[in-house]
C-alpha cells in the first residue's frame, strides 16, 4: 500500500472513531415520532427533493462490471417504481441483482430509499440475500429495516456532498453499522467503462469491518459509477452502461 493510502486509511479511521453515529454538517432532522425512536420524522419527507448524485427516478437502470478477487460478476441496478412504508416514510425500492458470468444469481437486494424536503437521501433498509452456484439462498445476512430491534435510518447521500462531510449510513447493531466521508469534488472521473463528471468522491467503511475501506465515485444523474476496496479488501465495481 502506497504512503498516500495509508493516510488515507489512517484518516478515515480517526474520522469513523470521532462519530457519534450522526451525520456531520448535514441538515438536521426533527425529532422522530414515538413509533420509530431515533429516526428522521416522516414529515420531512411530505415534500421531497431529487439529489443529483443519488437519483430515484423510476426507470433509471445502471449496469455494472466487477470483480471480488478472482471471481467476476454483472450487476443490474433498477430504480423501481415500487414504494413501501418503512419507519413512517413512504421509500423507494431499487432492486440490485448480481450475477456469476454463467447468469447464475449471486445476491438478490432490495434497498429501501428516501429524499427529503432539502434533498438528503437516507436509507431505510435491505432486504438482501445471497445464493449458491445452484440457485439456492445461503443466507440474509446484512438484512435490515429502520425502525425495527433499534435500527436507525442514515444519509447515504447529502444535499450538498463537500469534504469533509461525515456521517453514518444505516444502523443496526452488529448488522449494518456503515458509514461514509466525502472526501473530494471532481470535475471527471475516468473508469474502465469510461469517462463521467461531476463526480463525489467518498471513503465508506464499517465498524463491523474495521480494516475495510472502500472508495465510491458517485457521478450527477447515475448515482455509483465505480467502487473498490483501498484497505483489505478486493471488490471493484465500474459502470458500463444505463439507461
Amino acid at each position: 500500500m502506497t504512503s498516500r493510502t495509508l493516510a488515507v486509511v489512517a484518516t478515515a479511521s480517526a474520522v469513523a472513531a470521532l462519530l457519534t453515529g450522526s451525520a456531520a454538517s448535514a441538515p438536521a432532522p426533527t425529532a422522530a415520532p414515538a413509533s420509530a425512536p431515533g429516526n428522521p420524522d416522516p414529515h420531512l419527507f411530505a415534500q421531497p427533493t431529487d439529489n443529483p448524485w443519488f437519483p430515484l427516478a423510476p426507470g433509471l437502470v445502471t449496469r455494472l462490471r466487477g470483480t471480488d478477487g478472482d471471481e467476476h460478476f454483472r450487476e443490474t441496478v433498477r430504480v423501481t417504481d415500487r414504494t413501501r412504508t418503512v419507519a413512517g416514510v413512504r421509500v423507494t425500492v431499487v432492486h440490485d441483482v448480481v450475477r456469476r458470468p454463467d447468469g447464475t444469481l449471486a445476491e438478490k437486494t432490495d434497498d429501501w430509499y428516501a429524499a427529503d424536503h432539502a434533498g438528503n437521501v437516507w436509507y431505510f433498509g435491505e432486504d438482501t440475500g445471497t445464493y449458491d452456484a445452484h440457485g439456492h439462498l445461503e443466507d440474509k445476512e446484512g438484512s435490515w429495516e429502520a425502525g425495527v430491534d433499534g435500527a436507525v435510518a442514515g444519509i447515504i447521500m447529502p444535499a450538498d456532498p463537500r469534504p469533509s462531510y461525515a456521517a453514518r449510513m444505516e444502523f443496526s447493531k452488529g448488522v449494518a453499522e456503515d458509514q461514509a466521508w466525502v472526501v473530494q469534488r471532481l470535475p471527471r472521473v475516468t473508469t474502465p467503462g469510461g469517462t463521467e463528471e461531476d463526480i463525489v468522491r467518498t471513503l465508506e467503511w464499517s465498524r463491523l469491518e474495521p480494516k475495510v475501506v472502500s472508495m465510491k465515485f458517485y457521478a450527477r444523474g447515475l448515482g455509483i459509477v465505480e467502487e473498490k476496496d483501498i484497505a483489505a479488501g478486493d471488490e471493484h465495481f465500474w459502470l458500463v452502461s444505463s439507461s
